[in-house]
């Protein structure tokens, strides 16, 4: 039988085709171009900067140091003091939170277990040394308020109940009375919640052992979690 051999041809791409993979490898506004007339799409790579810099200022503007409050626009705006990075961020899982349990609200409750998912303030680790971990809150609280219909969509910012509301305006106030310098603290909100006696976080943290005399001693610490915040 006659053998066959397969001779393999070098192919060289031409200058047409380099500059088309160039093009689409490394895909910037400037290497776009009409494949019909040859030119260049008046489009500038600055603009996009610009763009996505004025985008971003605006969400960090709009989440920065606000947090819901029950209180008038005039009465708000009196005091200086504004929410840590902690608190704001523990403010947010908290709504996360809520949503996982497929509640329709975000309660004292939620806000609890929003510190404890934050994790690393010192209210966290002061909770988690008393034995309050995040796992022990949601099993109490399925206890008390039960589960959600499985049906049920909470909405993408469940809001506030009126005991949740009144938790974070007790914080802001505490901080104001104390005529200090700083943000409302993890521990300012954990006292406000404590402060409802009839919410389901106090109960929540009554049943894991949480007390009046463990929550005087949360108190001397209320403002040292700014400081770390900054090292």
């Amino acid at each position: 039988m006659a053998a066959h051999t397969l001779s393999v041809l070098p192919i060289t791409p031409s200058q047409t085709c380099k500059k088309l993979i160039e093009n689409v490898l490394i895909l910037k506004p400037e290497n776009l171009s009409n494949s019909f007339m040859g030119t260049k799409l008046p489009i500038q790579s600055s603009n996009f900067t610009i763009l996505a810099a004025k985008r971003r200022s605006s969400t960090v503007a709009t989440v920065l140091f606000s947090l819901p409050t029950g209180k008038q626009e005039g009465q708000a705006s009196e005091g200086k003091s504004k929410w840590s990075a902690r608190a704001i961020k523990s403010f947010a899982m908290a709504e996360l939170e809520a949503r996982k349990l497929k509640y329709p609200n975000t309660g004292t409750e939620a806000l609890l277990m929003g510190i404890l998912v934050e994790g690393t303030s010192l209210t966290a680790k002061f909770l988690r040394e008393n034995g309050i971990t995040l796992f022990k809150v949601r099993d109490e609280t399925v206890k008390l308020l039960g589960k959600s219909d499985m049906y049920f969509f909470s909405p993408e910012h469940p809001p506030l109940t009126e005991p949740a509301q009144r938790a974070l305006d007790w914080a802001l106030d505490e901080k104001m009375k104390s005529g200090e310098s700083g943000e409302v603290t993890t521990a300012h909100l954990l006292l406000g919640i404590w402060s409802e006696k009839e919410a389901a976080g106090h109960k929540i943290l009554a049943a894991l052992g949480f007390d009046d005399e463990k929550a005087k001693e949360l108190a001397k610490s209320m403002d040292k979690d700014i400081v770390l915040s900054f090292k």
